[in-house]
This record gives C-alpha cells, structure tokens and sequence, in this order.
C-alpha cells in the first residue's frame, strides 16, 4: 500500500484545520512546514506594500528558510500539499518546501485554503521546484 504524506504550511490556522481532516480521511502521515522566522500579524498585512509577505511574493525567486525537514521522504509515494493561496498562488515557502527533495516519481496533491481568491496558477509555479514529480489537479477545502 502507497505510504502517504500531508505536508501543509498555514499561515492562520485554516490551512491547519484541513490537513488535519484530510490526513485522517486518507490513513496519512502529517508534517507542518514552518518558517525558521515565523510570520507576524504585521508580516502577514497584504495591504502594505512593505509587509514580509507582500516583498516576498513580488520576487518569484525569494524563498523562506524552512525550519524542519521531513526525515524520510523517500518513504513517501503520495504527498498530500496544503497552503493558503497569496496573491494568486501558493507561497513561496511551498517553493522552498519542494526544492529540499528529490520528488521524481512521488505525486503531488495541491489543495489550498483561501478567503476569497481560486487556485490560480499554483501549480505552474510549483512544477518546476518538483522536477520529475506528477501533479494532480490542485483542489480549494
């Protein structure tokens, strides 16, 4: 039987509540990806152009140190992919999430959590840091 992941990053606490439904649904494994320098409500303002998020969200090459890795991966045939959309898309500490791994073969599951945006381009922007990996459509809980 496929060994399965759900790694999520959740900036209020949303993104949280589904990964934890999700993994009990599918028999998984969870892991929260955390920022070494975790985000504040100041950080997270994006209606200030100066804000953490805002700044990092502008340069589609900026990427957030993670805290933790996850120990094993490669015993993971399924990661279930969660995060809350920004600006369109996931945030780039999903981008520095994939690129710690060698994820050819494995698949990818999006979903993300949002309060008003869809999906958007997320899984084009996310592609190329999982060189090898399959996506599966991306999906909004």
């Amino acid at each position: 039987m496929a060994k399965k992941l759900v790694a999520y990053f959740s900036a209020s606490g949303v993104t949280r509540g589904a990964a934890q439904k999700l993994a009990k649904k599918e028999g998984a494994e969870i892991f929260e990806i955390r920022p070494v320098q975790p985000y504040t409500r100041e950080d997270l303002d994006w209606t200030d152009k100066k804000s953490r998020s805002t700044i990092e969200m502008q340069d589609k090459s900026s990427r957030v140190a993670i805290a933790e890795k996850v120990s094993d991966m490669d015993q993971y045939d399924e990661i279930f992919l969660g995060f809350p959309i920004w600006w369109g898309v996931a945030p780039h500490i999903i981008n520095s999430f994939l690129e710690q791994y060698d994820l050819a073969g494995k698949t990818i599951s999006p979903f993300a959590t949002s309060g008003g945006s869809g999906y958007g381009r997320s899984n084009k922007e996310l592609e190329p840091s999982a060189p090898g990996a399959k996506f599966n459509p991306g999906r909004m809980l």
